[in-house]
């Protein structure tokens, strides 16, 4: 199994020519090195071994590349739709000559993990199922991400961010940030419940550290509060980069 996930990925590489390794490394949030090393015979020193979570990155960045016989799979069970349709793709241009970026949603119904479903405030009126954009336009207007391989839609609901989104707006999410470095909108969950809120790192003034206040644009209806980084119901699913405000003519 594993000479076959090696075999396939070499084919991608030869594919792709110079360069490859490095262009496979941005697209599932790999280093470099790590790449070269799942390239490495199995008896080779510090050969990586590619297991289902790296080739489910894989098949999520190139799924037309590993079917038939690049495929990673062979005697494994299917990705599910949920992780399969979770990572960006490349997929042909109409001109055949470039590969546009298909960012896809994120499932929500997915996120906790375990079978269950996680709750929001409110439904998002429809769903925004995916982007297709060249790689120019995420150049120009997403400078700053951890990966492609982390980047999906997530769609805005609930009335308290309004006026910076309204409910059925798209809004790019990193997924890759997992923590509160600095202020921004992060989309996180409290046990099982799901929000999108800017958060702040403020002084604990009780004892050291920090602690992380939530807020909300519409602070009439929905008043800020304070919780803990440690508290154990709290985490981040990912931050948001950017915003499509929908406006009614």
């Amino acid at each position: 199994m594993y000479e076959q996930r090696r075999s396939a990925l070499q084919n991608l590489v030869d594919s792709l020519g110079r360069g490859g390794i490095a262009s496979i490394a941005q697209q599932i949030g790999k280093d470099a090195s790590y790449v070269s090393r799942m390239l490495y015979p199995a008896e080779k020193s510090g050969a990586k071994r590619i297991g289902e979570d790296t080739a489910l990155l894989l098949l999520g960045a190139y799924p037309s590349f590993f079917t038939g016989e690049h495929a990673l799979f062979s005697g494994l069970a299917a990705p599910s739709a949920h992780e399969v349709a979770s990572s960006p793709y490349e997929s042909p241009s109409a001109s055949g000559s470039e590969h546009d970026l298909v960012i896809t949603q994120y499932d929500v119904g997915g996120a906790m993990g375990n079978g269950g479903k996680l709750i929001l405030e409110a439904e998002p009126p429809g769903v925004i199922k995916s982007w297709r954009v060249d790689k120019e336009w995420l150049r120009l207007n997403v400078p700053v991400y951890t990966s492609i391989s982390n980047l999906c839609i997530v769609t805005g609901f609930g009335p308290s961010m309004k006026p910076i989104f309204n409910p059925g707006d798209p809004l790019l999410m990193d997924r890759g940030v997992n923590h509160v470095d600095h202020e921004g909108i992060y989309f996180f969950r409290l046990g099982d419940e799901g929000f999108i809120k800017i958060i702040q790192r403020v002084p604990n003034f009780d004892k050291p550290g920090f602690v992380l206040r939530i807020i909300s644009k519409n602070k009439e209806d929905f008043p800020p509060y304070d919780i803990s980084p440690k508290h154990p119901d709290f985490h981040v699913i990912g931050k948001i980069l950017t915003v499509w405000r929908s406006e009614q003519y």
